[in-house]
């Protein structure tokens, strides 16, 4: 532990010389100038010059306007003589700078797409301390206002969209603790990633508290009617007080789940690990937000048949959150490790027969990207130089890099490389990790040079599509499925499908498998397991898709009701890219015009570029 300690104690230094007030020290200026950052091309900050150190954001939300506004209050480390600091900003309303307490001048450059406008503002060589006034847009792409008797405001930061709430450093490499005061409307209950209440405030004034130090897109908010229940000592869920005790039954395994964790890969190093299940609208599965996951209320299944997303989140507090990718180049070291670490943790806790089964899927979801994209997106390491890092967020870097990673465990040993992993994470904590560091690391730690060549690692890590060497996944429950779908695409007899008796995998892996079934052949398959009736969201997705390519009407209307409550784009995208590839056009913007208004920028982005395209 003791890089860990050593972390830690250039974090209290850091945050001792910039306290407003004191001097910086030499010794602090050369341990923030050692941690040299990688060029960042999604970023105009230049913190190798000038560097954020710790923030204290002062917010009121108006849940009406649909705004923030806000004072962030950086404290500052002029690296190198530098005279400007440069902020990442989209889409804010800059009020006013102060630098050490006195107003500056400022300059807000030319914006780019995605990528948004440079905050400069000129420092003097002591300076320790910034403020910034500003105000958010009614459209911050990070921000989904949800409105109604009961509103709610969540934030979701990745990639790069923390700049659209916050002007900050907005680079994965920039690591910083942070305070915050946050001021909503009476009635409503605030949480960020950090140290939460459990209660509402009769003021509406929250206060927050995350020392160790976190990238600005694990800056997470959000704003509710929601109620808490207890897990376990260090485990718990907030949801709308209709869905608390559903969702702490449904999560009742959590705590069992950080022991498992810690039992491969060493001590959990942020205090709680709490669970906040948000409206359907949110764009993804979940978001590994520190001490507070944010989830989507579509793995609530009644049966803890889709908890492999929250192993996911979980296993985020070490890779990523605790080792994180040093650019959206390096995504995979996030992704691919969290998949792997997610599986050990699903088989630790509900067997190995689940954990292939999940693999499995995860192969043919690989699969069908593979066919997909160009071949240089399919490698690991990604060159995003110019693009939304969005577009490096496919299967590629999280199954053929769990895929990789499990590739490594097998020929060395399950045993040696636990004891390589618990060691990368433990002397690599709270830092940031690129790939061509991380291979050096492999090669010095793990692998012999006969191994790495062996095992065709550069391959894997550096060219298009998938080795041959990659594993073989074994499950035979799955393979009983193949064979059923194959004896019934030919003769179409739902008798012998065991339908009552599968696992949601086992059904999603047929339905996969039968997408050349007629309209006729999905009424039948409907008629004898009422599937457009399931509540189990990925088991009606598959269905939804294949209803919508087959033309098979008495789905529709649930395809319908679906896309306008839900906004994971997981699910949204491909059933709108199943209308448009079945010649079904209009009824995809028919109904998308209903549903954008409850979708995330993340989501509703994703399909204007569909049909866009598909007008064309």
């Amino acid at each position: 532990m003791k890089h860990l300690a050593l972390a830690l104690a250039v974090l209290s230094a850091c945050m001792q010389a910039c306290a407003p007030g004191n001097e910086r020290s030499e010794r602090t200026r050369l341990m923030i100038a050692q941690t040299k950052l990688a060029s960042d091309p999604h970023s105009w900050s230049r913190p190798n010059e000038a560097r954020v150190t710790r923030l204290h954001w002062d917010a009121s939300v108006d849940m009406k306007a649909h705004t923030i506004r806000a004072v962030a209050t950086y404290g500052v480390v002029n690296v190198n003589g530098a005279n400007e600091i440069v902020f990442d900003t989209r889409d804010l309303n800059i009020e006013e700078v102060r630098v050490n307490g006195e107003i500056q001048p400022f300059t807000l450059g030319d914006a780019r797409p995605f990528i948004g406008a440079p905050l400069r503002i000129a420092i003097p060589a002591d300076s320790c301390e910034v403020a910034v006034r500003y105000a958010t847009s009614p459209d911050a792409a990070a921000l989904l206002w949800v409105d109604g008797d009961k509103p709610f405001l969540f934030s979701q930061s990745q990639a790069i969209l923390a700049r659209t709430w916050l002007p900050c450093q907005d680079s994965p490499g920039v690591r910083i603790p942070y305070t915050a005061r946050v001021q909503v409307p009476a009635g409503l209950l605030a949480l960020m990633s950090a140290e939460n209440p459990r209660d509402k405030s009769p003021d509406g004034v929250y206060t927050f508290r995350m020392d160790q130090p976190v990238p600005s897109y694990l800056m997470a908010l959000a704003v509710g009617d929601v109620a808490f229940r207890e897990i376990g000592p260090r485990t718990g869920v907030y949801a709308v007080p209709d869905l608390a005790d559903v969702a702490a039954a449904e999560f009742s395994d959590l705590e069992a789940m950080v022991a498992a964790a810690e039992q491969l890969y060493g001590p959990y190093a942020w205090g709680r690990y709490d669970l906040l299940v948000l409206p359907a609208a949110f764009p993804f599965g979940g978001m590994e937000n520190p001490r507070l996951t944010f989830a989507t209320p579509t793995i609530l299944a009644g049966d803890k048949s889709l908890v492999s997303l929250v192993a996911h989140e979980l296993a985020h507090s070490w890779s990523g959150n605790l080792v994180t990718n040093s650019t959206w180049n390096d995504f995979w070291l996030n992704e691919g490790f969290t998949v792997y670490f997610e599986m050990r943790i699903m088989e630790a806790v509900y067997g190995k027969d689940q954990s292939e089964m999940l693999a499995l899927l995860a192969r043919q979801d690989l699969d069908a990207t593979l066919l997909e994209l160009p071949g240089d997106d399919t490698h690991l390491k990604l060159d995003l130089n110019g693009r939304d890092p969005d577009d490096g967020m496919t299967d590629i870097a999280y199954n053929k890099g769990y895929f990789f990673l499990r590739m490594v465990e097998e020929k060395v040993g399950r045993q040696r490389f636990d004891t390589f992993l618990k060691a990368y994470f433990t002397e690599h904590a709270f830092q940031v990790m690129d790939t061509e560091q991380f291979l050096t690391y492999l090669r010095a730690r793990l692998l012999t040079e006969a191994e790495y060549t062996a095992l065709r690692v550069d391959e894997w890590v550096y060219a298009p599509g998938l080795p041959d060497n990659a594993p073989l996944v074994g499950s035979q429950r799955m393979q009983r499925v193949d064979f059923l779908a194959t004896g019934w695409l030919q003769q179409h007899n739902n008798t012998e499908i065991p339908w009552s008796t599968w696992s949601y995998q086992e059904r999603y892996r047929f339905l996969s498998l039968i997408s050349s079934a007629s309209a006729a052949d999905l009424a039948t398959l409907d008629k004898s397991f009422a599937i457009t009736a399931t509540t189990n969201s990925e088991v009606l997705f598959k269905w939804l898709e294949l209803s919508i390519l087959a033309h098979y009407g008495p789905a529709y209307a649930r395809a319908e009701e679906f896309l306008c409550e839900v906004g994971r784009r997981k699910f949204v995208l491909p059933l709108y890219e199943a209308m448009v590839n079945s010649g079904q056009l209009e009824m995809a913007k028919r109904i998308y015009s209903r549903a954008r208004p409850g979708y995330h920028a993340v989501t509703a982005l994703s399909v204007d570029e569909l049909l866009t395209e598909a007008e064309q």
